[in-house]
């Protein structure tokens, strides 16, 4: 993964990857849409057959309203997603005059590269952590804890701020900003749906539903459909048993291929969203080393960051961050961020950097 972290050729290659993912979101709206047109027409009862069918030709006129919502949703993050991001993290906007040291290093190293100078940010907490956040040239940010200021030496704080900067030079952060809001949109819908659902055992089918495509027959007057079985036409009462189970049965078979298309789709947004940022770690690692010149600043700021990273954030933030900031860290797979261990092998390894026992601080 790391080999190549010097070639813009992989960086253009992980963005393709990244937008690749992205994209992905749309289809899982189409799926969590359908899921609820199926859930919707299994309320009214028939055969799993039928109810497959009305739920398809509900989905094929109305899929482009979910399209829309999802359209207008992200033109209001698109307007106030720093509100959202500043929020989550409690950080503030400061000047050259508080914070002369930081804003000074990260505008040098904005100047040996020809970036525009984001905005600067500090959160008032005591942990060590640090994101980069934005959209557009207009509104990328830095974003850095007060006790990552106080700690780390001028060299590691320089690297921090290089990672950083990385991020925003990758358009990491752009990617990170649209992923977390679609990933968070089925998350909202996952959690409502899984919390709120309560299957209707108490509600009478016969009593509640109408012939579909039929306005003019209402629940009660006798209408005959392979949903709602009568006694009209049935030769005898087990007939009509028979199939108000079969209804019944398709019913339940549709709500449960609805909950488990929701849940698959909930689960699959998460795994995109985590999987957009472990890789972008390591190239912003080495984005840092490629600025500072400094890998070995970068070991020692990885260090001393592990140690003290956790400070109350919303989990969602978490993919935003050098380090992970919630205290129940995953691994494996569910993880945002690659181990710090990783990270340091792979700075020694291929930017020649060398762990100091004194990292600490």
């Amino acid at each position: 993964m790391f080999q190549a972290y010097g070639l813009y050729s992989h960086i253009r290659a992980n963005r393709i990857r990244s937008m690749m993912l992205l994209a992905s979101f749309v289809l899982l709206l189409m799926a969590l849409m359908f899921s609820g047109a199926l859930a919707i027409q299994a309320l009214y009862g028939g055969y799993f057959a039928d109810i497959w069918a009305r739920a398809a030709d509900q989905f094929a006129r109305t899929w482009y309203f979910g399209i829309l919502a999802a359209a207008v949703w992200f033109a209001i993050a698109n307007v106030f997603h720093r509100r959202f991001t500043n929020y989550a993290t409690g950080a503030v906007s400061v000047e050259r005059s508080d914070v002369p040291e930081l804003y000074n290093a990260l505008e040098n190293l904005c100047i040996s590269r020809g970036i525009t100078m984001p905005k600067l940010q500090i959160m008032e907490t005591r942990a060590l952590n640090a994101y980069a956040s934005g959209l557009r040239e207009s509104d990328y940010t830095v974003s850095v804890t007060r006790g990552l200021l106080e700690t780390l030496n001028p060299a590691e704080l320089e690297a921090v701020l290089a990672h950083e900067l990385t991020h925003i030079r990758n358009r990491d952060t752009q990617l990170m900003v649209i992923a977390i809001i679609f990933a968070g949109i089925f998350a909202f819908f996952g959690d409502m749906f899984i919390r709120r659902w309560d299957f209707p055992y108490g509600w009478s089918p016969a009593g509640q539903r109408r012939r579909y495509g039929d306005p003019g027959i209402g629940p009660g007057e006798g209408s005959v459909g392979p949903w709602e079985p009568t006694t009209v036409g049935y030769p005898s009462n087990r007939s009509n048993k028979n199939d108000n189970g079969a209804g019944a049965a398709g019913a339940i078979i549709a709500i449960a291929i609805a909950v488990a298309i929701i849940l698959v789709t909930w689960g699959i947004s998460i795994l995109i969203r985590l999987a957009l940022s472990r890789s972008r770690e390591y190239l912003a690692d080495a984005g840092a080393v490629e600025l500072t010149k400094n890998p070995d600043a970068m070991i020692s700021a990885l260090r001393k960051i592990e140690r003290n990273a956790t400070f109350d954030v919303p989990s969602r933030m978490e993919a935003f961050f050098i380090e992970n900031p919630v205290a129940e860290r995953v691994t494996g797979l569910l993880s945002t961020h690659p181990s710090m261990d990783d990270r340091v092998e792979a700075l020694r390894r291929y930017a020649g950097g060398i762990e100091q026992e004194s990292a600490a601080p």
